[in-house]
């Protein structure tokens, strides 16, 4: 016999006829999913908006010594950046603890594995950080408490704002150390060149290269230029020999450290090249020492203040109303679901009914054959 037919005409007599165990059914599952729908507790769902910004356009030590500026917006590395630290399992535990989200859920003060992952895997259920269409990120928190998902929303938005800074403080306090070490060895070394320059300056006498050598020149002329004036008097039978000798003895005095001027040519030539080194490296050094020590003060500035990585452009609030569940969809949708499995259910016995005696009408025909 050829198959019967079936098509969606067929349902409407199918349902006629089994009417009363379909309304049955359907009303059983009215009534189950309207108990359970409103046995269900309000949850609240609280959102933080905020941008990401990348580090290094909050690195105090760009800002104080560069003037660098502050811009919100993040690349799309620094969103995974922002999400991966949100979804962490360091901050899901820290915020477990601090808002002591075991009892919270009822879950008991055991401390064992079972008890812990099942807080986490609730916890992580609740969370959802995601980035909007207009690269921002979205931070929602859902819970029955309005007040604790606003509460947690936020702590979460700080919690990242930190660990995001200190991704690169652990570096600037290594700079720091080595910026401290840095200018701890200029100054030891320009305590040193000072103190030699002080002594060689005592020693030659020598404190003003410039004035000096000019001061030295100008006498040693002019002493010269006297002894001859006056070694040609005494020649023509005129002048002072006492004055011959006195100024051979001044000129002795000007050139030899022997004749016993602090000021003279035989040390300032001895000391020329000696104080004019250590001079000039204890100004190289004054130089560094100044900038190390600023470049040292900006850093430590920049650890003691801290400066956030985000730019929070909404706060998460509680709730004004519930966002799960929709009581009316679990009832609308559990009595659809019911009624399609019910014509499911009613055609398949229409089905077996029909075909299960034509397949034995078949068989006995076969077997008389």
């Amino acid at each position: 016999m050829p198959d019967s037919s079936y098509s969606l005409l067929h349902l409407w007599p199918l349902l006629s006829r089994w009417k009363k165990p379909v309304l049955r059914a359907l009303l059983l599952t009215l009534l189950v999913s309207t108990v359970v729908a409103f046995l269900l507790p309000n949850q609240y769902k609280s959102t933080a908006v905020f941008y990401p910004t990348a580090p290094q356009s909050t690195d105090p030590d760009q800002i104080v010594a560069e003037g660098a500026k502050l811009e919100p917006g993040g690349t799309a590395a620094d969103l995974d950046r922002i999400i991966t630290i949100g979804t962490s399992l360091p901050v899901a535990e820290q915020v477990v603890r601090k808002f002591n989200l075991k009892q919270h859920y009822g879950l008991g003060d055991d401390n064992t594995d079972k008890v812990h992952q099942a807080v986490l895997d609730k916890f992580s259920s609740n969370l959802s950080i995601i980035p909007s269409e207009r690269d921002a990120i979205e931070l929602t928190f859902i819970d029955q408490d309005k007040f604790l998902a606003a509460k947690v929303a936020n702590t979460l938005v700080q919690i990242i704002d930190s660990i995001n800074q200190q991704l690169t403080t652990e570096n600037r306090r290594k700079v720091l150390a080595l910026y401290q070490s840095r200018y701890a060895y200029l100054k030891t070394q320009y305590q040193l060149t000072r103190d030699s320059l002080v002594n060689s300056r005592k020693r030659y006498g020598v404190f003003g290269m410039d004035r000096e050598s000019r001061y030295l020149a100008k006498e040693v002329v002019e002493t010269e230029t006297d002894l001859q004036r006056a070694e040609g008097e005494v020649a023509a039978g005129g002048g002072s020999a006492a004055r011959v000798a006195g100024l051979r003895r001044a000129l002795r005095n000007l050139t030899t450290a022997e004749g016993g001027n602090r000021i003279n040519l035989e040390n300032y030539l001895s000391a020329a090249d000696d104080v004019s080194t250590l001079y000039a490296r204890f100004l190289d050094l004054q130089e560094r020492l100044v900038k190390a020590r600023g470049a040292y003060e900006d850093t430590e500035v920049s650890l003691r203040n801290r400066i956030s990585s985000i730019y929070t452009v909404q706060k998460a609030y509680p709730a004004l109303r519930k966002s799960q569940p929709i009581r009316w969809l679990i009832v609308v949708g559990s009595v659809t679901v019911m009624l399609v499995l019910s014509v499911i259910a009613v055609s398949l016995l229409e089905l077996t009914r029909t075909r299960v005696p034509e397949f034995s009408a078949r068989r006995e025909r076969e077997y008389a054959e």
